[in-house]
């Protein structure tokens, strides 16, 4: 599939098209199979990950057969397509790959188009009882966004990313991320402040969709296996979505044990995931400033001897933004990630120079780990991430 099709995953803005049209187009030349199943479409800039698979693993556990899109992947494509947790057997997307690759190669449809498609022609075909979609990036025009009539929208929070596509307010942003929104239906947000308020309630108002906002002073009302205080706020934003969902039935039991057992239900990796104790090693995807900020948050919960971060980045992420929130007393191990979007290694080592943060480079990302691993004593803490695509030889 990799060698015939375009591969944003690899190639970043190059492939990304912002053009309903084409997708639309797609799905129905499938018979829009996104219609015909039940959908809660999930966006926001972070946290959205973790939220599609909570509100995913409580369904589970409700015993519902739920289909979940996410993206991007780590090692192995089929890890985007889930069903109950399972990953799509590579002979479906064999199947679909070779039975529409005439349409495919015609019209040019980009490698999220594709993925889409795949998902939404999956899930149907498979009978699904509920899909939760994950937006790749903004909302208005993903190619996720040709779901007509989803039970409801969740949209995370807002930051900075994707300025180039999605604008350079938090505000423009908004307007991207709540173009997910339909008429007659429901709209669950997690973050809601001034600069952006007015954006959620016009646009519920204009599509007459209620509008539900979590509450600022949310506690965690159900235990996770997924650590950090930043999952507070993915877990409260899920149970009040499970809790305004019509047609399932959902148990409190079913609410305990479904954020009781997310990685075990749907596979989640990478998410402040501890991979050690000496030293204690983390993994996790943090890639922006406003993760970073909440990772570096985090280290406040641990005591350690030193920090060790191995961080690689993509180009289209403002560095010097990420680099400025982290911590000056830490040891740096850079990379660059095995990626056509992987941003330049002498760059990124001139960046950390500038705010005076002591760094090494390291031409891959098994070696950066395998050094700081070395220098490690049992009582430092080391810290992977900036990006999904360094974890591929680690896992």
């Amino acid at each position: 599939m990799y060698s015939q099709l375009p591969f944003y995953q690899r190639q970043g803005s190059k492939a990304y098209k912002p053009n309903l049209a084409r997708m639309s187009d797609f799905v129905n030349y499938l018979g829009n199979p996104q219609n015909k199943i039940k959908i809660i479409h999930v966006g926001g800039t972070n946290g959205k990950g973790s939220t599609s698979h909570m509100i995913a693993s409580v369904l589970q556990d409700a015993n519902y057969k739920v289909g979940l899109y996410t993206s991007p992947h780590i090692k192995s494509f089929r890890e985007r397509i889930k069903i109950n947790g399972n990953k799509i057997e590579k002979k479906n997307i064999v199947e679909f790959i070779k039975s529409n690759f005439q349409y495919i190669n015609k019209n040019k449809l980009s490698f999220f188009e594709i993925t889409v498609g795949i998902a939404f022609y999956f899930f149907n075909l498979s009978k699904v009882d509920i899909a939760i979609i994950e937006v790749g990036m903004g909302g208005r025009l993903d190619a996720t966004n040709v779901i007509e009539k989803p039970l409801m929208s969740v949209i995370t929070n807002i930051s900075l990313e994707h300025t180039k596509f999605l604008g350079k307010t938090r505000k423009k942003i908004a307007v991207e991320k709540a173009g997910i929104v339909k008429k007659n239906s429901i709209l669950v947000v997690g973050q809601f402040d001034d600069e952006i308020s007015g954006v959620f309630k016009s646009i519920a108002d204009d599509k007459k969709t209620k509008l539900l906002i979590l509450d600022k002073s949310v506690k965690q009302i159900f235990k996770s296996d997924l650590i950090g205080n930043y999952q507070t706020q993915n877990i409260g934003l899920s149970y009040l979505a499970l809790k305004n969902i019509t047609g399932f039935k959902i148990s409190k039991e079913n609410l305990k044990k479904g954020f009781e057992n997310v990685r075990k239900n749907t596979g989640l990796r990478l998410r402040w995931e501890e991979q050690s104790q000496k030293p204690k090693v983390i993994f996790d995807i943090s890639h922006n400033k406003a993760g970073f900020e909440l990772a570096v948050n985090q280290f406040d919960d641990y005591k350690f001897k030193k920090l060790r971060m191995v961080l690689g980045f993509v180009k289209d992420k403002n560095i010097e933004e990420i680099v400025n929130c982290l911590p000056n007393d830490a040891e740096y191990y850079l990379c660059k990630p095995n990626v056509e979007r992987g941003f330049n290694l002498k760059k990124l080592k001139n960046i950390f120079d500038k705010f005076k943060l002591s760094n090494s480079t390291f031409k891959d990302v098994k070696l950066a780990y395998d050094c700081a691993k070395k220098n490690s004593d049992n009582d430092d803490l080391i810290y992977v991430g900036g990006s999904t695509f360094i974890f591929e030889k680690l896992i």
